[in-house]
């Protein structure tokens, strides 16, 4: 069994017979030693406090004024945020119900950060126990946020922001670099490595450094790779099978259903398939195009059925690409069932 993203805390949750995915002690505990919340020694007495009560019974009802009694505002207000989230994490029968539920009547109310890690928990879960590098470097691109190249020979390369930001500040040599800077030392830039077959094994000893290039062109294996993975997270979500593509270009003048995969894309789909004008710099923010079929014809919106959905991402104006998986749970077009 691979054992990967150990810092997600997906060990923590338990698995019912459905596969789905149970909150336990040990996973709210896990939140309690994160950077946001873990006590650092100039935290008060009341935060002491309250961190043990917490620690010795993750599900305690706290009351809103025992952490209005913490001296550090900033504090108050992330574990005002956290119990907030906790509650409605609890309340649920499983973590695939409240993920669904975050998206659905009102809007989202959890921090961007927060669902970002339970889509990560979710795609470990989908991945299984011995998944291929590239299958894992792909599900990346569902819960961090990615930094888009193409180069002159049409090769579209993906590596993750945060860690090309790093490498933009300090040169790859973390405080080392930042000191060199401060200095005016001249920084030798690195180059992150490309995934290919020859050095795929290597992501098992750096797979929580994400520092991984990963190519997007429809006929390679990185496409090959999301496309899987997108299969598995409607049938975990939704029980019903389909197959996802990568394709070139839409050949269907006549499409009759599309998903964006984040904001961009949502908004390019759109405008095509309304008929507007879209001009070619924004047409040339997608990066892949899908095609997705469902297997059984049965499960989608009568006047559909049997008819192609098409799917897209893109980036911004700033090269970077913010996935939105939920997109592909909401915006399907499933019959009504009874």
């Amino acid at each position: 069994m691979r054992k990967f993203w150990p810092n997600s805390n997906y060990q923590f949750l338990s698995v019912n017979q459905d596969r789905q995915l149970i909150i336990t002690d040990d996973f709210l505990k896990s939140y309690l030693r994160r950077p946001e919340l873990a006590l650092i020694p100039e935290s008060c007495a009341q935060e002491q406090k309250i961190h043990q009560l917490l620690t010795d019974n993750p599900r305690a009802t706290i009351d809103p004024a025992e952490i209005k009694k913490m001296q550090d505002p900033d504090i108050q207000v992330n574990y005002e945020i956290w119990l907030r989230f906790r509650d409605k994490l609890v309340q649920a029968p499983t973590l695939e119900n409240f993920y669904l539920g975050l998206f659905q009547g009102d809007g989202v109310d959890v921090p961007p950060l927060f669902v970002d890690q339970l889509t990560q928990i979710l795609c470990q879960h989908l991945l299984g126990e011995n998944p291929s590098a590239i299958e894992a470097r792909a599900a990346e691109l569902l819960f961090r946020m990615q930094k888009i190249t193409i180069l002159e020979d049409g090769h579209i390369m993906s590596a993750d922001q945060i860690t090309v930001e790093k490498y933009a500040e300090t040169g790859g040599f973390g405080s080392i670099g930042e000191l060199l800077k401060q200095n005016s030392a001249p920084l030798r830039s690195i180059d992150l490595d490309v995934m290919i077959k020859d050095n795929a094994d290597d992501y098992w000893e750096r797979d929580e450094l994400h520092d991984f290039v990963l190519q997007l062109n429809y006929d390679q294996d990185g496409a090959a790779a999301l496309s899987k993975l997108l299969e598995k997270w409607i049938f975990h979500f939704h029980g019903t099978k389909v197959t996802i593509t990568p394709q070139g270009q839409i050949s269907d003048s006549k499409w009759s259903w599309h998903i964006g995969l984040d904001v961009n894309a949502t908004e390019i789909l759109n405008a095509l398939y309304n008929g507007e004008t879209v001009d070619n710099s924004k047409l040339a923010q997608v990066l892949c195009l899908f095609k997705l079929e469902f297997v059984d014809k049965g499960r989608m919106l009568p006047e559909i059925a049997g008819k192609p959905i098409y799917l897209a991402m893109a980036h911004d104006i700033d090269k970077c690409l913010k996935f939105k998986p939920q997109n592909l749970l909401i915006n399907l077009p499933l019959a009504e069932t009874s």
